[in-house]
C-alpha cells in the first residue's frame, strides 16, 4: 500500500489524457511525456477533457495501482493551470 505520509508526492498531469488508456499507458506517459519515474512511490493523476473523471497511478513495489474515480456534477474538479505540464502537491495540500 501507499505510504500517506509527509514523503508522499501526489503529481497531476495538466494535459488531458484518452480515458481508454490502463496502467500500461498511463505509466508511458509519465516516463516519456512527464520525464518522471512511473515506479517511485508518488501517486501520478490524470483527468479526462470534461473533467468529470479521474485516473491514478502508483507504483507499489511489485505492481502498478489503478485507481479510477466518476466525479458526479457537483463534485467536478477544478484541474490545476499552470505554465509547466505538471503540478506537485504534498499530503497536507
Amino acid at each position: 500500500m501507499f505510504p500517506f505520509d509527509e514523503g508522499l508526492k501526489v503529481i497531476f498531469h495538466r494535459d488531458p489524457v484518452d480515458f481508454r488508456y490502463g496502467m500500461n499507458s498511463l505509466s508511458i506517459i509519465v516516463e516519456q511525456a512527464m520525464r518522471m519515474n512511473p515506479m517511485d512511490l508518488s501517486l501520478y493523476v490524470f483527468t479526462n477533457r470534461r473533467c468529470d473523471r479521474i485516473k491514478i497511478i502508483g507504483w507499489d513495489h511489485n505492481g502498478f495501482w489503478l485507481l479510477p474515480k466518476r466525479l458526479e456534477e457537483k463534485d467536478r474538479s477544478v484541474w490545476p493551470a499552470c505554465s509547466t505540464g505538471i503540478v506537485t502537491l504534498d499530503v497536507g495540500q
